[in-house]
């Protein structure tokens, strides 16, 4: 019988149906993403900036050259910058609170008051210096950082400006804002983690319609149909990615074939945004052979080394405890119990690989200069990323258990977010023997 190949809208055509958590409109976003910055502005930053020590955090950016903070900070329906846009939060004290002031021609959003009539006062950078010198701030801080490019958003050219507006004695108070830069990065709010649940359980519940039998027809369906199939069902369900999805076979076989056939394990790595918060995860399946049930018990025990890597790697989760120092205990542990470990877990949130604590990279299994060295803190999002690999005497070689899934670490310790894979998800349906 010859196989007819199938088209993605073949699998849209089937998958139309499928049930997923609710999913916003546009239109039903934008006042969601509102209360969740204006949430953050007023009851998470003025912590984040005392804890920190910084009394004034100035924000400039340029249109289609947008600093990676002022984005997290623009109301739903401001897509970028405007002209140039500046930002300025200024702490008069725990009993005053904050002051938002937009040296802007509009407002910002509901908390950014505009401070600046370019009809009374056309230098919108002169505007700049004058509130700050009104306001006689401790430190100054702006979005200029070596380690971080999510806190390194302020151009050569604004920083200068920056320094050129204000007087003598207050350029020394202008500091790099690094450390609350990824602090508001990285922290997560009460608002947001309710949230997030449901964001990783749309990302989990595409994962698994996309390793199906309504997506993989086996001897037909490629490795590059599926991964299309990801992002064409991202668009259709009005969703976005941050990177491209990518979808690999690994298989008791030296074929280079990229035509998925039964006996195949299959390895998957996604994200989506939505809601201006990302998911990263990757799972595997195994696609049933004829008269199999589940899948082989080699391959299941393999998948256990990974939930076991997982295990020792979330335990030594820990406040303070620099990336590093959870990279090399969680290495030692798991070499100790037989486990061939490979760790590059990573912060997320506002971004996909974002600021905070770095516990290894693919490449650097014996620390990560700087970024490794930031200290884990409550209230934070991760991706758990890693690897074992595992001989497996059956086919003669060795493979790799890849996961990632993303997890969030608070006074309560670890867990994640919408739960995890602890088994391999089957394709097509088992028969009978």
């Amino acid at each position: 019988m010859k196989f007819l190949r199938l088209t993605p809208l073949f699998f849209l055509f089937f998958t139309a149906s499928a049930q997923h958590p609710l999913i916003l409109s546009q239109r039903e976003q934008a006042p969601v993403i509102d209360n969740l910055l204006n949430d953050r502005l007023t009851n998470l930053l003025p912590g984040l900036m005392r804890r920190e020590g910084m009394d004034m955090w100035v924000i400039v950016s340029r249109e289609y050259n947008e600093d990676p903070i002022i984005k997290t900070m623009l109301p739903a329906t401001w897509m970028a910058a405007r002209r140039t846009t500046m930002l300025v939060v200024f702490d008069k004290g725990p009993d005053k609170g904050l002051e938002y002031l937009a040296v802007a021609r509009y407002d910002v959003g509901k908390l950014f008051q505009r401070a600046w009539d370019p009809e009374s006062q056309p230098d919108q950078w002169a505007q700049l210096g004058k509130l700050i010198e009104e306001r006689n701030p401790k430190k100054i801080g702006v979005n200029k950082s070596s380690i971080y490019g999510h806190a390194d958003g302020i151009s050569a050219n604004d920083y200068e400006n920056v320094l050129h507006v204000v007087s003598a004695k207050t350029r020394d108070r202008v500091v790099s804002a690094e450390r609350l830069a990824v602090a508001w990065l990285e922290t997560r709010t009460e608002k947001e983690m309710v949230i997030y649940q449901q964001i990783c359980r749309i990302a989990h519940e595409i994962i698994a319609e996309g390793f199906s039998d309504h997506v993989i027809q086996p001897g037909v369906t490629t490795t590059d149909d599926v991964v299309w199939w990801y992002r064409e069902r991202i668009k259709e369900l009005k969703l976005d990615t941050w990177f491209h999805p990518s979808v690999e076979i690994q298989r008791n076989e030296s074929s280079n074939s990229n035509v998925i056939i039964p006996g195949d394990l299959l390895h998957v790595d996604f994200g989506i945004t939505y809601l201006r918060l990302n998911t990263d995860t990757q799972q595997h399946a195994y696609v049933l052979r004829q008269r199999e049930s589940d899948a082989p018990g080699f391959l299941k025990n393999a998948f256990k080394q990974a939930n076991k890597l997982q295990d020792i790697l979330t335990a030594n989760f820990k406040e303070k405890k620099t990336g590093n120092q959870i990279l090399a205990d969680s290495r030692k542990q798991a070499i100790d119990q037989g486990i061939t470990p490979s760790i590059y877990t990573h912060p997320i949130g506002y971004h996909g690989h974002a600021a905070g604590t770095t516990i290894g990279m693919w490449d650097k299994q014996d620390g990560v200069p700087l970024t490794g060295d930031h200290p884990m803190n409550f209230n934070t999002a991760y991706s758990i990323e890693l690897n074992v690999t595992v001989a497996i005497a059956e086919w003669k070689k060795e493979i790799k258990i890849m996961l990632e899934e993303d997890g969030f670490f608070d006074e309560t310790g670890f867990r994640y977010i919408d739960g995890r894979q602890t088994e391999l998800i089957l394709i097509s349906k088992p028969t009978s023997k």
